[in-house]
Order: C-alpha cells, then sequence, then structure tokens
C-alpha cells in the first residue's frame, strides 16, 4: 500500500531516489545541506521503502520553487506523481494565502511539460517571461 507523509528524507533515502531516475548521486554532506534548506516536502512509501519525493524550496514570502519531483522508475504511471503534486500544490496554496504576489517556479524535466500542465504551470514564454537560464 502505498503512503503519503510530509516530512524530508534521510540522505540515503534521497540518494536511492535521484539514483533510481537517472539523476546519479551528489555527496552525502552536500544531499543533507541541501534538505535542510528546504520549505515543504513530501514523500511516498511503499512499506518501508521510499518511491517518491518533492519538495519546495525558495524564500516562502516572494518566491517558491517546485523541486526534485521523482517517483522509482518500477512505480511510475501509477498517479503518484499526480498526488506528489497535489500536496505540493496545496503548500503553494497555503503560502499564497499569506503572500498573495508569491510566484511558483518549476525546471521540468524534459518531455515532462506536459504533466506540470495540469497544475496550471505554463512555460516561461508562453506568459510572456523570456527563457529560463541556468549557470552550472
Amino acid at each position: 500500500m502505498i503512503t503519503y507523509c510530509e516530512k524530508i528524507p534521510t540522505a540515503q533515502e534521497f540518494s536511492d531516489l535521484t539514483e533510481s531516475v537517472g539523476w546519479g548521486r551528489d555527496d552525502r554532506a552536500v544531499v543533507e545541506t541541501a534538505l535542510k534548506n528546504t520549505l515543504f516536502a513530501v514523500c511516498a512509501y511503499d512499506g518501508e521503502r521510499i518511491i517518491g519525493f518533492g519538495r519546495l524550496i525558495g524564500d516562502g514570502a516572494m518566491f517558491v520553487y517546485v523541486q526534485d519531483v521523482m517517483v522509482v522508475p518500477e512505480y511510475q504511471s501509477r498517479k503518484i506523481g499526480t498526488e506528489l503534486m497535489n500536496r505540493i500544490m496545496k503548500a503553494v496554496a497555503d503560502y499564497k494565502a499569506v503572500s498573495p504576489g508569491l510566484r511558483a517556479y518549476l525546471g521540468a524535466s524534459k518531455g515532462k511539460e506536459k504533466f506540470y500542465e495540469r497544475f496550471g504551470f505554463v512555460t516561461r514564454s508562453s506568459a510572456d517571461l523570456g527563457e529560463g537560464m541556468v549557470f552550472m
């Protein structure tokens, strides 16, 4: 049975997920620091095994960023990602209730844009905001 809980996963759980979806593993200390800076997190479990995760990062007043939404490949197409996003969007709504001007951003993995459109996200170019950019 799949269960959901609002919590930050351990660094090991997070790394197991990132590896399962092809994102590799980061140094444990880096992962621990990143997770400490989470505003909101939700995990999906099958028994004791973490199978999905998503979180919000940001300042919680002007900007939040949907980050690290991932589901173990063998569990994909079972609405787990949808449930993670429903819970994340509820958290976004809670932040917006306090700060109505808050904007929520995300960087969709290539080919996943349609999934996020179901939650009201649009491309920056569709919103006449210009191209998104990254510094690596």
